[in-house]
């Protein structure tokens, strides 16, 4: 399961990077390209997939054990 959420993590992370900058008019080629409102999407996504990266970074260890 933790594989899994890191892979969803991962994927979140880049598509909101990707929305991020088609909304901001950085990289064009798609219905999104200016479009502001991908950019905010773009930023919940990239949020979401910091929060669940970092939740399975720092949920994996025993209380009390080592790193």
């Amino acid at each position: 399961m933790k594989i899994a959420s890191t892979v969803f993590g991962v994927l979140l992370v880049l598509i909101g990077v990707i929305w991020i900058l088609q909304g901001l008019n950085v990289l064009p080629g798609s219905f999104m390209t200016g479009q502001i409102q991908w950019a905010a999407y773009g930023a919940i996504a990239l949020a979401i997939g910091c929060v669940l990266l970092y939740m399975n970074h720092r949920g994996g260890r025993k209380p009390g054990a080592k790193r």
